[in-house]
């Protein structure tokens, strides 16, 4: 049985691998087992990836694929993939495309009918995630924030009322100056979760306002080194302000029914707080 049969590997398919993000031995049996039969390794870095295939003893031809040569090299690995060759797409570490090159020629396969087979495992946002204890039902994956400030915070702004928990890359070198723009623009009270070297030897999770989390990283310039994930906890309205549909029903049964009625219809439909909207409406009554 060659090794093709081994691995179970289809002619003419991409393979979208994921390796780890610091320990090595977090790679599948699986992810192994394509890469160690596919007749090609398309690699974020040739050198990064040749040294995780020598540590298994994989002896593979490697393709370098990055984000300043992807468009260009697509087509390329497109015909290969066309003539019925079998290819492996890696990054540096964790998933391809989650922040790593891969999108352009994922989207060339997908086009031209290329079989693409995506193996499930490392991504350091979803690891930070399952330790955060924060909601992790509804999240947001936004990334590296922008470089300058002005459209950092521009950025983070847009945010300010996003309800889902917020999960960030960050790098060492603008760590302080991404904290301190949340600070500006969330205010000091927003808990954010720091997770730095997920995996490593140094791994860290550290949660706090981020105010307080500010502080802590500028106590200890190693706590601002390595890989970095922020996980930041969604907007709660404050238990005075009312939602608008909420404001908009009320309105709409006072019309028909008592107010100390609508309230509590209104309150239900919402999941409001009845006396809130009882207090509102009641005001309103006042000032007609």
């Amino acid at each position: 049985m060659n090794q093709r049969q081994q691995a179970d590997i289809s002619a003419s398919t991409l393979y979208v691998i994921p390796t780890p993000i610091g320990n090595l031995e977090d790679i599948t049996r699986r992810a192994l087992s394509v890469l160690q039969g596919v007749d090609l390794i398309a690699a974020e870095d040739t050198r990064h990836t040749g040294l995780l295939l020598q540590y298994f003893a994989i002896n593979a031809r490697l393709f370098a694929l990055h984000d300043h040569n992807e468009q260009q090299k697509a087509d390329i690995l497109l015909a290969k993939l066309q003539d019925g060759q079998s290819i492996a797409l890696v990054s540096d570490a964790g998933t391809p495309l989650i922040n790593d090159p891969g999108y352009h020629l994922v989207r060339r396969c997908r086009e031209a009918g290329i079989r693409v087979v995506p193996l499930p495992g490392a991504c350091a946002a979803i690891t930070a995630l399952s330790a955060a204890g924060l909601p992790s039902d509804r999240f947001c994956y936004e990334g590296f924030l922008p470089a300058k400030r002005k459209a950092r915070l521009d950025f983070l702004q847009v945010l300010t009322q996003e309800p889902r928990t917020l999960i960030f890359y960050e790098s060492t070198h603008r760590l302080l100056e991404s904290l301190e723009d949340m600070t500006t623009a969330w205010g000091p009270l927003r808990y954010v979760v720091l997770a730095r070297e997920l995996t490593k030897t140094w791994e860290a999770l550290y949660g706090a306002p981020v105010a307080k989390l500010l502080a802590w990283v500028q106590e200890d310039e190693k706590r601002r080194r390595g890989e970095m994930v922020l996980i930041v906890e969604g907007y709660h309205a404050p238990d005075d302000v009312l939602p608008p549909e909420a404001l908009r029903t009320l309105a709409l049964l006072q019309a028909e029914l008592p107010l100390k009625k609508a309230a509590a219809l209104a309150a239900e439909i919402h999941g409001v707080k009845k006396n809130a909207l009882y207090r509102y409406g009641l005001d309103r009554q006042q000032k007609a």
